[in-house]
C-alpha cells in the first residue's frame, strides 16, 4: 500500500465521549505534519467525516495523544485535541474530562504504568494546561477493569468506576481560580448588560443565569440547538469571556481559533425536567441545581467532565452565579448537577482557600484497537 500508511490506534469511550487514542511516537514530530495526519484520521474537514474515524459529532471528534511523562510528578503525558469537523483545525486550548477518564486505562493497558490491584493510581500530565490529573482506575489481572456497577447518565449499561480528581487543575489556563479576581462580572451584550461568573478549574468556564438569557434551565438539546438567536448570544458571551481572560485578542479570533474553550453554561435552581434520552422525569429532589453547558457552539448532550469539575468548584465559591443557585451549599460536599440526559455528581471541597477535591466518577471502555490507514499525499 504505497499510497497509504497505517498508524496504530485505539478507539476508546471515556465517560460520555468517544476518542481516538494515539501514541505520540506514532505521529510526526512536526506539529503541522502531525495535525494534518490527525485530520486525515478523522476525515476532517467534512460535515460527515465520511472518509475517516470521526463520528460527525463534537463528542466523538476528539483525539488523545499519549506518551511517556515529561513531568517529574506524573506517569504519562496526555495531550487533548478537539478536532474540528468542518474546518482544517484542531483546538488544543483546553482539556476534555471525559476523554481524560480513558487515559488511565489506556496507560495501564499499553504498559506506560504498572498495574496494582485492586486500584491503580495514574498521575496524568495534561500538556494542554500543564496540570496534573489523578485517575483511580480499578485493575484486574494486570489490565484496567471494564465491568462494574457504576452507572453514568448518558452511557448505556454500567462499568468499573474510575474516580477522576481534578483538584490539581485550578488555574488551568489563567493561573487563577477566578481569572478576573471577582466572582461576578458584568458584560455588555446585544441584549443588554449580563452578569457572568468566570471560574478556571480544568478548563475556564463561564456561567450565566438561565433566566437572564430567557431560558429555564430545563431545555433539551433540540430546543437549544434549534434556536439560532440563543446560540449566537451564548457564543457572544463565551467569546467576550475568552477576550477578558486573555485566551484571544478579540471576539472574532475567539470564535475562529478557540471555539471549544472557555465553555459557557447557563444555570437555574433545581426543578423537575425531562431526560431527553429516556423521556423520564428527573425530580427536583434528585438534583441540587440545573445546568446546560455549550460545547463547540451547540449544547452538550450530557455534561463535560472538565465542566463538571469547574462547576463543582464554582458552586463552592461564595458570590458566583452557581453558588447562588444551590440551597444549603455550605453543607453539601457531593453536588448533583442536573444535565439534559440525567444527573452527574461531583465531590468538591476547599481547604484553607485551596481546592482540595474536585472528583467525579466515570467509566471507560476500549472499543477497538488496530490500524487506521491514511493517504500519502
Amino acid at each position: 500500500m504505497n499510497d497509504m500508511q497505517k498508524i496504530p490506534c485505539v478507539i476508546l469511550r471515556g465517560g460520555t465521549s468517544k476518542g481516538i487514542y494515539l501514541k505520540a511516537n506514532h505521529l510526526p514530530q512536526d506539529k503541522e505534519q502531525r495535525d494534518n495526519m490527525i485530520l486525515k484520521i478523522f476525515g476532517s474537514p467534512d460535515v460527515r467525516q465520511i472518509d475517516g474515524l470521526g463520528g460527525a459529532d463534537p463528542l466523538t471528534s476528539k483525539v488523545a495523544i499519549i506518551g511517556p511523562s515529561t513531568h517529574p510528578d506524573a506517569n504519562v503525558d496526555y495531550t487533548f485535541g478537539q478536532v474540528s469537523i468542518n474546518d482544517h483545525y484542531i483546538d488544543y486550548s483546553g482539556n476534555c474530562g471525559n476523554i481524560s477518564s480513558g487515559v488511565g486505562p489506556f496507560a495501564i493497558d499499553e504498559g506506560f504504568v504498572a498495574a496494582t490491584e485492586p486500584t491503580t493510581t495514574v498521575r496524568i500530565h495534561n500538556t494542554n494546561t500543564g496540570k496534573i490529573l489523578i485517575a483511580e482506575v480499578p485493575t484486574e489481572n494486570g489490565r484496567a477493569k471494564v465491568n462494574g456497577d457504576c452507572k453514568i447518565d448518558g452511557v448505556p449499561g454500567t462499568g468499573a468506576k474510575i474516580m477522576m480528581d481534578f483538584s490539581g487543575t485550578a488555574g488551568s489556563v489563567t493561573n487563577k481560580l477566578l481569572p478576573t479576581d471577582k466572582p461576578v462580572d458584568t458584560i455588555q451584550t446585544s441584549v443588554g448588560p449580563l452578569e457572568i461568573s468566570i471560574v478556571d478549574v480544568s478548563n475556564p468556564c463561564v456561567f450565566v443565569r438561565a433566566k437572564d438569557v430567557g431560558m429555564t434551565g430545563r431545555e433539551t438539546p433540540q430546543e437549544i440547538n434549534g434556536d439560532p438567536k440563543l446560540l449566537a448570544l451564548m457564543e457572544e458571551i463565551r467569546a467576550q469571556a475568552a477576550v477578558m481572560i486573555g485566551m484571544a485578542p478579540d471576539i472574532a479570533t475567539a470564535t475562529a481559533k478557540s471555539p471549544a474553550f472557555p465553555m459557557v453554561a447557563f444555570v437555574a435552581p433545581a426543578a423537575d425536567y425531562i431526560d431527553f434520552t429516556t423521556g423520564k422525569t428527573i425530580k427536583k429532589e434528585q438534583v441540587d441545581f440545573l445546568s446546560r453547558m455549550m460545547f463547540m457552539q451547540v449544547l452538550h448532550k450530557t455534561y463535560p467532565g472538565t465542566g463538571t469539575a469547574c462547576t463543582g468548584a464554582a458552586a463552592k465559591i461564595p458570590g458566583t452565579i452557581v453558588h447562588e443557585a444551590i440551597l444549603h451549599i455550605e453543607s453539601i460536599n457531593v453536588i448533583r448537577i442536573g444535565h439534559p440526559a440525567g444527573v452527574i455528581e461531583i465531590e468538591a471541597a476547599f481547604e484553607n482557600g485551596n481546592l482540595s477535591r474536585a472528583a467525579f466518577a466515570r467509566t471507560a471502555r476500549r472499543i477497538l484497537e488496530g490500524y487506521v490507514f491514511v493517504r500519502n499525499e
